[in-house]
């Protein structure tokens, strides 16, 4: 059987969890985006802050920190990891019309936290759709994707396109 170039899987094809025992700890940084998109009256609600259960932003920012604390109970083959940090920033974007989320993760370790940004934009986004539902169905969660990471055997990576 050729090699699989996925770590994810042995060389019988079946899934594991990737060993890292043997790889040096560094400093690791992740950072993803995402947005939710709504009709431009949503937004009007949610920036007069006009929303019966709450403060959406800052719901969805303590749903993305936790959301990014379970990503290893969420995604089946992600390691646990010690996060020193988690950062996550809404913001209104007229022209989507919608909000745009960016989180941040930190830690120091064997592995890197993309996942866990990624976790928390998504957690972050849902939450948002979950406040904002009972007004607009017809909203998109879209975009989420890793905008860079550092550290770690493959080094630094930044996405060249970050248009939002």
């Amino acid at each position: 059987m050729a090699k699989n170039p996925l770590s994810h899987f042995d060389k019988d094809g079946r899934p594991h969890m990737v060993d890292v025992s043997a790889k040096p700890t560094t400093a690791r940084k992740a950072i993803a985006r995402g947005a939710v998109t709504m009709n431009p009256a949503t937004l009007d609600i949610v920036l007069a802050g006009d929303v019966k259960k709450g403060d959406v932003r800052t719901i969805a920012e303590l749903a993305g920190i936790m959301g990014a604390k379970q990503t290893s109970t969420l995604i089946p083959l992600c390691h646990p990891l010690p996060l020193s940090s988690v950062k996550l920033q809404i913001r209104t974007e007229t022209d989507l019309p919608g909000l745009v989320v960016e989180a941040a993760t930190k830690t120091t370790g064997q592995t890197g936290v993309e996942m866990e940004a990624l976790t928390a934009v998504s957690v972050a986004c849902l939450t948002i759709y979950d406040m904002l539902k009972a007004v607009d169905k017809n909203m998109v969660i879209g975009d989420i994707c890793l905008i860079e990471k550092t550290g770690g055997k493959s080094g630094d990576w930044r996405r060249a396109e970050t248009s939002r």
